[in-house]
Order: structure tokens, then sequence, then C-alpha cells
């Protein structure tokens, strides 16, 4: 009984092992990726700043569009929800709080008695919302990890065409922002329609001046640049939300692995403990088997005098 109790702990400590071996492997690779998606959201951060600071001079030049991105509307009958969730799992509590923070905004459209419309950005998001019949409008996946400007274009331009044709009056993005490598929180802002020049103007820099010559004028470059700064929010969007996704699958294989070792060290502690209790059940039976032989022998005296 005691041998094959061994057996099977040892063959679930070899399982153990096997698992803590994939998500060490798991945890250096989310280690080696998070890195580079910083540096990827490093990398793409001065084309943002610097898009946004033309449309600043261009603003605090008095340029004027009537723009469909521009258009502002004070009671949306319509509101889109994108969802920014990750193509895999196995990263702790990433894909849940997203997907939950665009359900809770689909959930106060709806009691509102305002219409919503659904985008999402990756399979887990694509597969939760899917399941429980919510009605997707479009859906993108095949990128979350490592997204390209061009990813971000295609979405945008869904996303865009969706507020200009589809009946949207307000978009609002839904997705994880990226504090430090210990710290991700899912966010909610709102994407469309744009805010007006002066507000574009206040997150640029706060010295942008007039003092430039645009040809063929502001407002038509204005009116060309709009949809590249939705681009560009669009692209900042999807790689804070590829490094929230590495450093959280980093953090949840550190924890597997974590665990893994503690449950090795209970399982190896178990076994020790099953042997030795073999061991002493062993040696009591020795001791019982020798203490009966005793009894039913009799003393020494007694066999000698049995003998003579």
């Amino acid at each position: 009984m005691a041998g094959a109790q061994e057996r099977v702990l040892r063959r679930r400590i070899g399982s153990v092992q096997n698992t803590k071996k994939i998500t060490r492997a798991m945890e250096l690779i989310a280690a080696t990726r998070v890195a580079k998606a910083q540096q990827a959201a490093n990398e793409a951060r001065p084309y943002a700043e610097h898009i946004t600071n033309v449309i600043a001079d261009l603003a605090a030049g008095g340029a004027e569009v009537d723009h469909p991105l521009l258009r502002p509307v004070e009671d949306p009958k319509k509101v889109g929800v994108v969802c920014m969730a990750a193509d895999r799992g196995l990263a702790g509590a990433f894909n849940s709080s997203v997907i939950r923070t665009a359900e809770r905004e689909v959930q106060a459209a709806r009691s509102e008695g305002r219409d919503y419309a659904l985008v999402t950005v990756g399979r887990k998001s694509e597969a939760y919302f899917g399941f429980r019949n919510y009605p997707i409008e479009a859906t993108f996946d095949g990128f979350s990890d490592k997204p390209s400007f061009e990813d971000a274009a295609r979405v945008a331009a869904r996303v865009a065409d969706l507020f200009v044709n589809g009946g949207c009056d307000r978009i609002l993005l839904v997705y994880t922002r990226f504090v430090s490598l210990g710290s991700q929180e899912p966010v909610v802002r709102r994407f469309l329609p744009l805010e007006s020049e002066s507000t574009i103007a206040e997150a640029g820099d706060a010295g942008a001046t007039a003092g430039f010559e645009f040809e063929p004028g502001p407002a038509q470059v204005l009116e060309s640049l709009l949809p590249r700064y939705v681009e560009a929010r669009i692209f900042a969007a999807l790689l804070d939300s590829a490094a929230s996704e590495h450093a959280s699958r980093q953090r949840a294989m550190k924890a597997a692995t974590d665990n893994a070792e503690d449950l090795i060290m209970k399982l190896t502690r178990k076994i020790n403990q099953v042997r030795q209790d073999a061991i002493t059940t062993e040696i009591m039976e020795i001791i019982g088997g020798a203490e009966a032989l005793s009894d039913d022998r009799g003393s020494p005296e007694d066999l000698i005098l049995d003998h003579m």
C-alpha cells in the first residue's frame, strides 16, 4: 500500500516538474517580449508627440475644419466600445479586467437607453462577447502581442467608418494602460469625436505658436492630419496593451513557477513521511513477530527442562 502511494506521489512530482519547466520558459519569454514592447512604445512615442504638436500649431493658427471626426454630439444615441484584449490567455487577470471594464460600459449604455456597437481586438474578447451573444460589429486578432502600425491603421479605419457612417455618436476606447512592470490598469478613453482644436492644442506643446506658414493652408493640412492622429492614438493604445499583456504574463508565470516549487516541496515531504511510516510499520511488524515467537517457545529454562 505504501509503495503504491509512493509511486503515485512520484508521478505527480514528475508532472509538476514538467509544468514548472514550461511556466519558467514562458516567464523568460514574456520578460524578453515586454522589454521589446516597451522599446516599441518608446520608439513610437516621438511620432505621436510630433503630430500632436503640429495639430497644436494648426489650432493655434486659427485653423477651422468642419470634419466628421470633430462632430460634437450632446446626447449620443449610439455608443461604440472598442475592447482591446489578447489573443492568448495565461496572463493573469489581464484579459478578464479589460473585458469586464468594456462590458460595464456596454451595460451602462443599455441602462441609459442607448444603442451600442462593439468592436473587439484579440481572440479572448471576441470569444467572451460572442459566447454571451453580444452583437459584434467588427473583430481584429492575430497581433495583440506585437501590433504594427498597419494593424492600427486597419482598426482606426474601421472605427472611424463606424463613427462617420455607422451611426455611432461616440466611440470609447477600452484598453490596459502600462504603468510599470508591476502595475497595469484597464482604462476607458473617449476616442471619437476628437476633442476640439483648443483641447488638442492643450495636449501638445504649451509653447505652440502660429508663426508657421502652411501650404496649401492650415485647414487643409489639419484635415489631412486628423486621420493620422486617430491612427497614432490607436497605435499607442495597442502598444500599451501589448506591453501590459507581456508584463501580466510574466508575473502570472512567475507565480505559477513559485507555486510549482512549493508543491514539489510539499509532495517530497509527503513521500518522506510515507516512507518513514512504511519503515516504522515494518519495524513494528518485526518486533511483534519476534515477541510472538518468543511467547510460543517460552523461556529458555522451560526449553531446557522440556529437552531433558
